[in-house]
Order: C-alpha cells, then sequence, then structure tokens
C-alpha cells in the first residue's frame, strides 16, 4: 500500500461522511478498502460515546472473514461487569492516561493484558495495535470526548512500521466522518426526547422560524394524576421523581403506540395530539390509548403496591378540533406546540374528572366525530361549563371508567 492510496481512501471516507452514509458503512467501507490496497487489517472496531437516555454509546466492527453483527450499542459503564470490563479494556488505559496507542504483538510474546485480547490471540491474530483521539473541550458533547479504535492483523509478520504509519494517517479522518455522522444522530435523539417524534421531525427538517405554523385537525389528549400533590405532599421527596418517570412511561409508551404524538409534559399533566385526514380515525387512535394506558396502569399498581410504594390514576380529558401546530416564542427561546381554543378546552375537561369522579371524560365533539356503531359504548355525564370556555358542553365517558382513589 503507498501513499496514494491514502488519498484515495481518506477522499472516500470524506465523502461518504459529508453524504451521511452511516457509522456501520463507513467503518466496513474503510476496512475493507484499506485492506484491497493492501493493508493487511483482518479485525476492527470503532466506537464513541454519545448523548443519550438509554445507551452510553455505539461500536462499529469489521472483520474480513466472519460475518459479524456491524454495530451494537452499550449501556452505561459505570458500574458492575461492565465497569469492570471497561476498566480492563486497552481503551480504559488509553483514556485514562497520557498515550494515544497501544500495540500488542501477539503472536510474538507480547502480553495478553487487556479484555478480549485472549480471544483475538486464540482466533489467530499476531498483531494488535489501538488507538484514541480525544477531542478538544469545545469539540465535546457529554461524554462524547474522543475516539476509540483497534485493528488486528493475522500476518506471520504483523504490521509493519509502514502499515502503522498509514493507519495513523487515515483513522482521524475516519474518525471525523463518524463523528459527522453522530453528531447529526444526537441532534435527532435530542430532538425527539424533548420535543417529540413528530415535532422533532419538522424542526429538524427546518421548520425553525418563529411563528410558523399550520393549522391542523386533531385528537387531543390531556392527561394528569389523580391527588399527585396530596402524594407528593406524604412521600418522601426522593420518591416524587421515581413516581412521577413511572407513571410518565406508561402513560407515553401508551400514546406512542397508539400513535399519537407527546408535545408537553406539564408538571405530572401529559400533552399529546393524535394527528391525521379522518377525525374518526385520529379519536379511534385516542381511545386506543387510553385502553393501552389502562392496561399499562394495572401492572405497574400491582407492582409498586407489592414494593409498598404509592399508587395513584390517570385521569384523562379527550377533545378533537383545529389547533395551530408550529413555533410560539421569542427569537432565543421557542416551543414547538400547539395552541388555539381546543387546546385550552381538553385541559379543562381533564380537571373535571375530580369534579365528577371519573377518569375518562370525552367532549361532545370528539363523542360526534365516532362512529354511531362505536358511540354507544359512550354515556353522557352531563352538561358542564367549563372554566375559561364561553359555552357549556355535554361530556361523555365509558361506561368503564372510574376513579380508584
Amino acid at each position: 500500500m503507498d501513499y496514494s492510496d491514502v488519498s484515495t481512501i481518506a477522499a472516500w471516507v470524506t465523502e461518504q461522511g459529508l453524504k451521511g452514509a452511516s457509522e456501520a458503512e463507513l467503518m466496513t467501507g474503510f476496512c475493507a478498502a484499506c485492506r484491497n490496497a493492501g493493508l493487511p487489517l483482518d479485525r476492527g472496531l470503532a466506537l464513541m460515546d454519545t448523548l443519550h437516555p438509554v445507551h452510553e454509546g455505539r461500536a462499529f466492527r469489521w472483520d474480513s472473514v466472519e460475518e459479524i453483527e456491524t454495530e451494537f450499542e452499550y449501556g452505561p459503564t459505570s458500574s458492575g461487569e461492565a465497569a469492570s470490563n471497561w476498566q480492563r479494556s486497552a481503551f480504559y488505559h488509553l483514556w485514562s492516561g497520557n498515550e494515544r496507542e497501544i500495540r500488542r504483538r501477539l503472536g510474538f510474546g507480547d502480553p495478553v493484558d487487556f479484555t478480549m485480547l485472549d480471544k483475538i490471540a486464540e482466533a489467530g491474530h499476531t498483531d494488535f495495535v489501538a488507538m484514541m483521539h480525544r477531542f478538544s473541550e469545545a469539540g465535546t458533547i457529554g461524554e462524547m470526548d474522543c475516539f476509540f479504535s483497534h485493528f488486528a492483523t493475522k500476518h506471520p509478520e504483523g504490521f509493519s512500521d509502514h502499515d502503522l504509519a498509514i493507519l495513523r494517517k487515515l483513522v482521524p479522518v475516519l474518525g471525523l466522518a463518524i463523528k459527522c455522522i453522530a453528531l447529526g444522530r444526537i441532534a435527532r435523539t435530542i430532538a425527539e426526547v424533548y420535543l417529540g417524534e413528530d415535532a422533532a421531525r419538522q424542526v429538524m427538517e427546518g421548520k425553525i422560524s418563529r411563528g410558523k405554523s399550520e393549522r391542523i385537525s386533531a385528537a387531543l389528549w390531556f392527561s394528569d394524576l389523580l391527588n399527585y400533590t396530596k402524594i407528593s405532599d406524604r412521600v418522601p421527596p426522593e420518591e416524587i421523581i421515581p413516581l412521577l418517570n413511572d407513571y410518565s412511561e406508561v402513560a407515553i409508551s401508551a400514546i406512542h403506540e397508539a400513535g399519537g404524538n407527546v408535545l408537553k409534559l406539564i408538571g405530572d399533566g401529559v400533552l399529546a395530539i393524535f394527528k391525521g385526514e379522518v377525525p374518526a380515525e385520529t379519536c379511534r387512535a385516542a381511545l386506543s390509548a387510553e385502553s393501552l394506558l389502562r392496561e399499562k396502569l394495572t401492572a405497574l399498581n400491582a407492582a409498586r403496591a407489592a414494593d409498598g410504594r404509592a399508587t395513584t390514576d390517570v385521569y384523562i380529558g379527550l377533545h378533537i378540533g383545529d389547533v395551530f401546530y408550529g413555533n410560539i416564542g421569542s427569537q432565543d427561546r421557542l416551543d414547538f406546540t400547539v395552541i388555539g381554543p381546543a387546546v385550552n378546552e381538553v385541559s379543562r375537561i381533564a380537571s373535571m374528572c375530580r369534579s365528577v369522579d371519573l377518569n375518562l371524560l370525552i367532549s361532545s365533539d370528539f363523542a360526534a366525530a365516532i362512529p354511531e356503531e362505536e358511540r354507544a359504548a359512550l354515556a353522557c355525564v352531563g352538561r358542564y361549563a367549563l372554566r375559561g370556555v364561553q359555552r357549556a358542553q355535554e361530556l361523555y365517558t365509558l361506561d368503564s371508567a372510574r376513579l380508584n382513589g
């Protein structure tokens, strides 16, 4: 392999990074190109931490012979067996010290002193090199502070000095391309986690101008926890966040499974929408989410009660109407949400659940949008004036809806 090949491979990696190829495609293409150009690569791995509420990072693998999983996500390495494995790895040795590269000539008597080196040696690899490229403070996001990679060969003579010089020139280009793709993934993750999937998609598509919105018809959901204030007064402070997380999880997962989009978490409250061209279908999706929530609540409350922890119920208001969906706020702080009278109404409907001792209330507009044959499952609970809403309206519920508190 000569230095003209270095330019060719570096140009390919750069082009693929700019095009948005996946990290696994970059890693696979990079290793295959190096091997085809004469670099004796038989195994490669690259990994980098990320910014994600569940996963600590992502890793990408390549093997010249074996069919292997080319990418995987890994969880926290701060405790347990994962922490032990991490602290015995070549990468940890680099990260915690001052070296940028570690080499073990496995076929020539070097110690097998890091995690996985024994398996790499058993597979017939004769030489191993691990590299770390650390980011500056300005280039660091969360725990994503460096790019790790390792490479191994089965060549009888191992890597030559020339081979290592080639890798030292090319790996930073690979790292930069993978970091570029990872940053895009992080941006999408942050947007989805904090804005919701649909709002995130629209923001990532460029809809970020203040005042830019569209008028849509949607089924609206507003839910809250029963007796949350009383519960938070009597449980230990350290239990409040786990309680909110448990009940938010069942509500949000039910909404998402039914095709809805959560727009806001307001303390213990959840505002969501179900979009669609056919009102009956959006209403059916919202009712499906309500049914899923009740199933999940039963399991959650049983588990929490078995542990001696506080339990509660969720009350829900459902409505349908036209809303404006888009960016509202200042030039420096925007919120992608829905506004309009219908949003105010659904929150007022939900708050009426306490007064009428029901865990579900449905607006007359929502009831009217349901096909007639399905409307038989609804029961009218009376006509009510809603605070801040001009017109009184009849409210409905499902025959099975009751509060458990």
